[in-house]
């Protein structure tokens, strides 16, 4: 690959994992307003019907999107590309319409499936969602194939903006107009139509602008090439697909047994969603805890995929093993970070300390999923297809069949363990099936044993913390004070895991140097030796 072709991928490269970035925590953070706004019964309506769009929007954006630009690059010129992406489009129309039709006209019976019938108007307007996903992802991925990240990168923030913008209405217009919570999660559940529309004017823009062109419509016609794009398609995009939305296609899953098996088990129909509101409330700590994970991903992935070609075995189970160490450090970081500070964020955010127990277990998908991705990453960079299916494909059978038995035996708490044990399934199995070369990436210069100690310090200074303040006859007694509080555990976990890390020399000068603030990091090293 061309050195300026190369500058060209990893600055897309960045602009894209900005954007991510961006829309993560747009995502993440606007459920918090809607908790305190809506409560947690109207909490609990909005999360039910997310993972649907979720499901969407991993398609339209990530899922898809990454398929096709990887279809198109193959292609030659712009003609043979402009035919690809003509012979995709009524592919992916039908499947759209397909899905469209399923969950509009199966809204009631969706709805029933999960054990609340006032959640059909949601799921008819977020079904939508689905008309517009041809659309979004053939732009974003004919602009990704030709290296034009520009494009994605806009549609996806202002996509968010709009959305996020008008769930928050709907949560003010709930206080101000007492409205229910259905009447208020539907009109939310809007956002994600309107935001949508405005992405694909967007990009639509920019294709007329930069490229050109219109959409290549084209008319569906069953050949034996076809067939085997279609195979592709599925194969290769559903794969992409399934882990970008891993974690939503696990809320999926509670959606349709968590709120049944909590009434199952004898709470009130009432007492059942204020339940679940709760536990959905690890939902953007997870989120907002994955998104350096994600954008280490999206980093590394060129650069593992660049070694491949050129054929550079050496260079690229040493980046792979440098992305294992990055990743598993800083997820662990903040999997523990959180969960000893979780009793303060939990009433920072949300208003009272409901829930702990079953959030601190819940927030241990931080590590688990950051791991998963980089795993499977790493498969995908090398076209390992079958491991990834196979782990994915498991892990989801692990959920389906313990999360109503564990949730009606221990309720929420059950629920999260189930979650964690549904992922634990799938990394063992993308550990097991990665070459041993990968996986000793914990023994070497003994990485794991440096890392377990500055988890330990970490958690004996924040353990410490904990110690003063109760010392103090506990000064935390309302939500500013709670948030004061977990900033300055977080600067103290933070300060001391860094200082340790330093000490036992857990990264080399180039992994620091990878990191955001590495630099300064180093900087601060080399200052007190």
């Amino acid at each position: 690959m061309a050195n300026k072709e190369m500058k060209v991928m990893m600055r897309g490269a960045f602009i894209l994992t900005a954007a991510s970035f961006v829309a993560k925590i747009l995502s993440a953070i606007y459920r918090v307003p809607y908790q305190n706004l809506a409560g947690d019964e109207g909490f609990y309506v909005y999360q039910q019907v997310y993972p649907i769009y979720g499901i969407a929007m991993t398609l339209a954006l990530s899922g898809l999107p990454q398929f096709i630009s990887k279809y198109v690059a193959e292609k030659k010129g712009p003609k043979e590309q402009r035919a690809a992406l003509a012979e995709l489009f009524p592919l992916l129309t039908g499947f759209g319409l397909v899905l469209w039709a399923i969950t509009f006209f199966g809204s009631q019976q969706i709805a029933n499936g999960m054990g609340d019938a006032g959640l059909a108007p949601l799921i008819r307007v977020v079904s939508f969602t689905f008309v517009l996903m041809p659309l979004l992802s053939i732009t974003r991925g004919e602009f990704q194939g030709k290296l034009m990240m520009v494009p994605t990168a806009v549609s996806q923030v202002v996509e968010q903006l709009i959305r996020v913008g008008v769930i928050l209405l709907a949560a003010w217009s709930f206080q101000q107009f007492h409205w229910d919570v259905y009447h208020t999660g539907t009109v939310a559940m809007a956002g994600a139509l309107a935001g949508g529309i405005a992405a694909v004017l967007i990009l639509q823009y920019y294709r007329r602008k930069v490229l050109g062109t219109s959409t290549p419509v084209a008319f569906f016609k069953m050949t034996d090439r076809s067939k085997q794009l279609m195979n592709r398609l599925v194969l290769e995009g559903g794969l992409m697909t399934v882990y970008s939305g891993y974690l939503i296609l696990f809320q999926l899953i509670d959606s349709f047994t968590i709120k049944k098996a909590l009434v199952d088990s004898g709470f009130t129909e009432y007492g059942a969603k204020v339940a679940k509101g709760v536990y959905d409330r690890g939902q953007p700590l997870v989120q907002l805890g994955l998104v350096v994970a994600l954008a280490l991903s999206s980093s590394f992935l060129p650069i593992l995929t660049r070694y491949l070609t050129n054929r550079e075995r050496r260079l690229f189970i040493k980046s792979s093993q440098i992305f294992l160490r990055l990743t598993c450090a800083i997820a662990a970081a903040a999997s523990l970070g959180l969960v000893l500070l979780l009793p303060y964020v939990n009433y920072a955010l949300f208003k009272d300390y409901s829930g702990n127990l079953t959030l601190v277990l819940f927030v241990f998908a931080i590590f688990l999923m950051a791991m998963i991705q980089s795993y499977q990453s790493i498969a995908q960079s090398q076209n390992q297809y079958r491991i990834s299916l196979k782990a994915a494909g498991w892990g989801l059978l692990a959920k389906v069949l313990i999360t109503s038995l564990f949730t009606k035996l221990l309720g929420t708490v059950g629920s999260s363990s189930a979650t964690l044990l549904g992922l634990t399934v799938a990394l063992i199995i993308l550990h097991r099936g990665s070459e041993a070369e990968l996986t000793g990436y914990l023994k070497e210069r003994k990485f794991g044993k440096k890392l377990a100690v500055c988890l330990g310090g970490m958690a004996i200074s924040l353990f410490g913390y904990y110690t003063v303040l109760q010392v103090l006859g506990n000064p935390v007694q309302h939500r500013s004070q709670a948030l004061f509080a977990a900033i300055i555990g977080v600067m103290i976990g933070a300060g001391i895991f860094l200082f340790l890390a330093i000490r036992v020399k857990l990264l080399t000068t180039r992994e620091w140097l990878m990191l955001p603030m590495g630099s300064k990091i180093l900087r601060l090293k080399w200052k007190r030796e």
